[in-house]
C-alpha cells in the first residue's frame, strides 16, 4: 500500500469521463528493455478488471504509471479523467493502492495502523473515528483491534491492508497481487470484500497469479512481454483465444502417463500443443479432438498405460492463458 500524502487543501471537481481508467498507447522503456509496449484499454466505473501475466510481464509497471509514480515513455493514462502524469497529486486523493509487498507497520496494532493511515490521508478526527469502526467491521477485525499486526495471520493482514487502502473512500482501487501467499479460504473472503466495494461503484484493477481469482473478474487482460495480447470476459476468452481443443485423460498412473506424453510432445510423435497435470487428470491441447484422441489412445496402449476414458472438455482460463501466451 502506497504511503502517499494527498493534497486536501482544495478538492477540484472531477472531470467528466465515461471510463474510470483510460489507457491509450501506453509504453514504458528502461534502457533497452521495453517493460510496457503500446497498450490500450478502458475500465468502466464499478468494474472489477483483472490484469494477468507472468512475472516480468509489465503488470506492476502499468499500475505504477496509472498511479503517477512512473512517467510513461509514450502514450497517456487517465484515471477518473485526470492525467496520471501531469495531475498525479490531485489524483492520489481519489485512488487507493495496495501493493504486492506488505507495507503496514508490524510493531503497531491493527487499530494504530488504521489511525496512522487515516491521519496520513488527512481525515478529520470525527471522520477517522467513523471510518475506523467501518473498516474494522468490514474486515471482520472485531476483537483483533489491539493485536500487534505482526501477530495477525496472512489473511487478517491482507484485510487490514485493504482497509487502510480504502480509508479515504477512493473511487478507484489498485490491488497488486493482494492475496499472494494467503490460504484459499482467506482469498475467497477477500474477494467477497472486493465485490462488496464494486457494488458500491468502486472501480477495481487487480493483478493476480491465481486463475480462480481471474475467473471472478468481469474482464481480464492478458499481458506478456509488455504487450496486451487478449482482453475480454473470462467466458469470451475461452471461446476466442483458445488455440486447439482440450482433451482430459483419466489414468491410474498419471505420473507415468504425463512423462510419456511429454516425451511424445518433445519428439513430435503426437501433435500435442500442451501437456499438463490437473489433479489426477491430464489435460492435453490438440488440433482436433476426434482424430487426435484415437492417436493418443493408441500411443498410450503401446506404452502399456491404461486409459479408462479420454474426452473433450471446455478449456479452463489457465488453458486459454497458456495458449495465448505461447501464441
Amino acid at each position: 500500500m502506497s504511503r502517499m500524502k494527498p493534497e486536501h487543501m482544495v478538492q477540484p471537481e472531477i472531470p467528466n469521463s465515461r471510463y474510470s481508467i483510460q489507457v491509450e498507447h501506453l509504453s514504458k522503456q528502461f534502457g533497452d528493455f521495453m517493460a510496457v509496449d503500446d497498450i490500450s484499454f478502458n475500465v468502466s466505473p464499478g468494474e472489477v478488471y483483472g490484469w494477468l501475466g507472468p512475472n516480468g510481464a509489465g503488470k506492476t509497471t502499468t499500475i505504477r504509471m496509472l498511479l503517477g509514480l512512473l512517467t510513461p515513455t509514450k502514450g497517456t493514462a487517465h484515471v477518473l479523467g485526470y492525467n496520471s502524469t501531469t495531475q498525479a497529486k490531485v489524483l492520489q486523493s481519489q485512488i487507493g493502492y495496495m501493493s504486492q509487498l506488505f507495507t503496514l507497520y508490524n510493531d503497531l496494532t491493527a487499530r494504530e495502523n488504521i489511525r496512522f493511515y487515516g491521519r496520513t490521508y488527512g481525515l478529520s478526527s470525527k471522520d477517522l473515528i467513523k471510518r475506523e469502526a467501518e473498516i474494522i467491521e468490514m474486515a471482520g477485525l472485531q476483537g483483533r483491534e489491539k493485536y500487534l499486526t505482526a501477530n495477525l495471520s496472512g489473511g487478517w493482514k491482507q484485510r487490514l491492508a485493504l482497509g487502510c487502502a480504502i480509508l479515504h473512500q477512493p473511487k478507484v482501487l489498485f490491488l497488486d497481487e493482494p492475496t499472494a501467499g494467503v490460504d484459499p479460504i482467506s482469498r475467497r473472503e477477500f474477494w467477497g470484500l472486493i465485490y462488496s466495494m464494486a457494488k458500491k461503484g468502486v472501480t477495481i484493477l487487480v493483478t493476480t497469479h491465481y486463475m480462480d481469482e481471474a475467473e471472478l473478474c468481469q474482464r481480464v487482460g492478458f499481458i506478456s512481454q509488455g504487450k496486451l495480447i487478449a482482453l475480454d470476459t473470462p467466458d469470451q476468452l475461452k471461446y476466442t483465444h483458445m488455440r486447439g481443443q482440450v482433451l482430459e485423460i483419466s489414468t491410474s498412473e498419471p505420473d507415468k502417463t504425463l512423462r510419456a506424453l511429454k516425451a511424445a510432445q518433445a519428439n513430435r510423435a503426437l501433435p500435442l500443443e500442451e501437456v499438463a497435470l490437473y489433479g489426477s487428470q491430464i489435460h492435453v491441447v490438440v488440433p482436433s479432438t476426434q482424430a487426435d484422441s484415437q492417436s493418443i489412445l493408441d500411443f498410450l496402449a503401446a506404452e502399456g498405460l491404461p486409459v479408462p476414458y479420454i474426452e473433450w472438455i471446455a478449456p479452463t482460463l489457465e488453458d486459454v492463458f497458456i495458449s495465448a501466451i505461447r501464441g
